[in-house]
């Protein structure tokens, strides 16, 4: 997701964003995750960006846990959605790119408050 923080503040988009979340807290109106709140509030106000901005798809497969194909060519972001990368960790399955987010297992990393 690229952002225009500038329209962002301007819509106040961050109190709208949260009303959605509070009513999916109190009623469970949706399954996805976070992206629903978003699709809820831009109303299909949204573009897409060329695939070498985003490396989709990095979560895997989440019916059966596998690696998906990276994009051919150079990419600026990598975009793991779902539980795949958690979950192909905790087995010690990961997919190539998943070690970037072992630093970041909160219930494998220790933390200290000193540093």
């Amino acid at each position: 997701m690229v952002i225009d923080l500038e329209r962002w503040r301007k819509g106040d988009y961050t109190t709208k964003i949260i009303e959605w979340m509070e009513l999916q807290k109190r009623m469970r109106i949706y399954e996805l995750g976070s992206l629903p709140p978003f699709l809820l509030v831009f109303a299909g106000n949204i573009a897409s960006v060329d695939h070498k901005w985003n490396q989709h798809g990095l979560g895997g497969d989440n019916f059966q846990g596998l690696c998906r194909d990276l994009h051919p060519g150079p990419v600026s972001l990598l975009h793991w959605s779902g539980k795949g990368a958690w979950a192909r960790l905790d087995a010690n399955r990961p997919c190539p790119f998943d070690a970037l987010w072992s630093p970041y297992d909160l219930l494998q990393t220790q933390f200290s408050l000193d540093s």
